[in-house]
């Protein structure tokens, strides 16, 4: 019996992170233009994943943004998530997939993603230690989070269209509402 056969399958979906300290669990995800930061501190033995969609600000959050859709609410969430289980900062290791230019006429967001990640680990001086981003396809994402081995599968054109479909079918956050308070005195 393989490790893939007695593995269970926790999948990640866009505007999530997921924490684990379970050697049974292999976090999974499918990317288009978005991306994916897989960290680990292997002394704790506890790692996770995260998916994102678009890179985000500060500002962008202040604005009204869905948070669940920018990499750095998602980057905080998921490093916060693993301090909570043990984890220490010194000590996390990152890996970081995705990041396509699935269609060909549009912005390329799948490699402002990519840079995006980069960037965010190097500002928190955490080491990525692997990486496969751009590319014209999507990918299917495997992660070990205790021993840190990560996994991809290319995906077919067909496969690609449909991830990029999803990624377009996330309903925009709902408008805030007017402002229609009254004070009494």
């Amino acid at each position: 019996m393989t490790e893939a056969d007695t593995a269970r399958r926790v999948h990640v979906i866009q505007g999530e992170y997921k924490v684990s300290r379970d050697p049974n669990v292999v976090l999974s995800t499918i990317l288009g233009s978005c991306v994916a930061a897989c960290i680990r501190d292997p002394v704790a033995g506890v790692g996770g994943m995260n998916h994102f969609l678009l890179p985000g600000s500060a500002e962008t959050m202040r604005s009204g943004g869905d948070a669940t859709r920018y990499g750095v609410h998602l980057m905080e969430l998921l490093i916060n998530g693993l301090l909570k289980e043990g984890a220490r900062r010194d000590r996390l290791e990152a890996k970081i997939f995705g990041g396509a230019k699935t269609i060909a006429t549009f912005s390329n967001v799948g490699e402002q993603n990519a840079a995006f990640a980069m960037q965010f680990l190097k500002d928190e001086g955490i080491p990525v230690v692997g990486s496969s981003t751009g590319g014209e396809f999507g990918r299917k994402l495997e992660f070990w989070p205790i021993s840190g081995r990560a996994r991809q599968y290319p995906l077919t054109g067909a496969e690609t269209k449909k991830t990029v479909e999803m990624e377009r079918a996330r309903p925009a956050p709902p408008p805030k509402p007017v402002e229609s308070s009254i004070e009494f005195f």
